[in-house]
């Protein structure tokens, strides 16, 4: 099963307490530079993947600009991983994207997050330069996908 919500949700705000446990390692000494990019108040697009009523996967979308939704905090909990959860997350998040009204979806990864590459390919995003407070890290890799109207 999967919801939409906001930022507010208790599973959503408890699977983010995951990913940043993930990304903290994975980064290292570059968290903090990523971390004040990704806080969570004040989301309004969440989605939230459940199984057997156990919350597993999480996506949201921050605007970026006019019609242009950025995909953040993507998450699926390691015994979940393999499933296609967070591909149907993700599809979950376009769906929504495109009822907004929104040409495109951008987004940020880290070169350090080998299967979130893997997943945004996957699922027809295309590298991009780096854009806005990513431009010039080295550690990220941008990515975008135009939305079918």
């Amino acid at each position: 099963m999967i919801i939409r919500t906001d930022s507010n949700h208790r599973d959503f705000i408890e699977l983010v307490k995951h990913l940043d446990a993930d990304l903290t390692e994975r980064d290292g000494t570059d968290h903090s530079f990523y971390a004040q990019f990704n806080t969570i108040d004040k989301i309004k697009y969440v989605v939230i993947a459940y199984e057997n009523d156990k919350p597993v996967a999480c996506g949201a979308l921050k605007a970026y600009s006019l019609n242009i939704m950025e995909v953040k905090r993507m998450y699926t909990s390691p015994d979940s991983r393999g499933k296609g959860i967070a591909s149907k997350v993700l599809r979950e998040l376009e769906i929504w994207a495109t009822e907004l009204r929104c040409e495109k979806c951008i987004l940020e990864t880290g070169k350090k997050q080998p299967e979130a590459i893997a997943l945004y390919q996957k699922n027809g995003y295309s590298i991009i330069p780096n854009y806005g407070q990513y431009e010039g890290i080295e550690n990220s890799v941008c990515f975008e996908k135009r939305l079918k109207q």
